[in-house]
């Protein structure tokens, strides 16, 4: 029987390979979540390299976030859409790496979103 992990990262390789499909040349907006805390990426595959990141666990964002919140993980998201702004990125593809679109992932997409990002 398969654990846990196993089973998201197949899932998440999935989800991976249907993005690839479907890219066409966007760089993608990954999410990592833990049970206290979350990261987000803007990944250009083609070339191998990040080109904005954010996460609950920068010094900065360590004092006004509490924790892995919804609250938290949608101050993320707008983070990490005005930072990928910064490098010349607009629209990505949303990788959710093979979490369910619900809670803290949406409220991350939905924190992109409002950032600016297109996806």
């Amino acid at each position: 029987m398969p654990k846990q992990a196993d089973t998201r990262v197949r899932r998440a390789a999935r989800v991976r390979r249907a993005l690839r499909a479907r890219a066409y040349g966007r760089p993608r907006l990954s999410v990592f979540r833990s049970s206290e805390q979350i990261y987000a990426q803007v990944i250009d595959d083609e070339k191998g390299v990040t080109l904005a990141a954010a996460s609950s666990v920068e010094k900065d964002n360590r004092g006004k976030l509490k924790g892995a919140t919804v609250a938290a993980a949608r101050e993320i998201g707008k983070l990490v859409a005005e930072r990928a702004a910064k490098a010349g990125v607009k629209a990505v593809v949303f990788d959710r790496g093979g979490y369910m679109f619900h809670g803290r992932v949406k409220a991350l997409a939905e924190g992109a979103r409002e950032g600016g990002l297109e996806f």
